[in-house]
């Protein structure tokens, strides 16, 4: 699951206590205007929140494509997923899956960008 469906998730079930607070409420009891000033700030806080954790994960990704996109045409030394294996090979390519930069190289593997050890300059 990730930030932004998990932050969504909070906001809705908030604001869905919120609404149950209302309908619940005393009628000859109701809510203070200061209360009510206090949970309309934190719905409006927990937007923001939400918009700047989706900025940071577009930042983030925009990073990432920046990142891999140097490695082309470099010789990398990566490890190999589930062993202590290593290799070296150059990158050809890279791809977005699933959200992860993904790189390929030229013996047909495909690196995950945070597997990669070393660069260096293509011989």
């Amino acid at each position: 699951m990730s930030i932004n469906s998990i932050s969504g998730l909070a906001q809705q079930q908030f604001l869905q206590l919120f609404i149950a607070q209302l309908q619940n409420q005393n009628p000859l009891q109701p809510l203070s205007d200061s209360d009510m000033i206090n949970q309309l700030t934190q719905i409006n806080t927990m937007g923001s929140l939400s918009q700047l954790n989706a900025s940071f994960a577009d930042m983030l990704a925009l990073q990432q494509l920046t990142q891999g996109s140097d490695l082309i045409g470099k010789s990398v030394t990566y490890a190999v997923d589930g062993s202590n294996e290593t290799r070296t090979g150059v990158v050809n390519a890279l791809v977005v899956q699933n959200g992860s930069v993904v790189l390929r190289i030229d013996n047909n593997d495909s690196v995950s960008l945070k597997n990669v050890q070393t660069v260096q300059l293509a011989p």
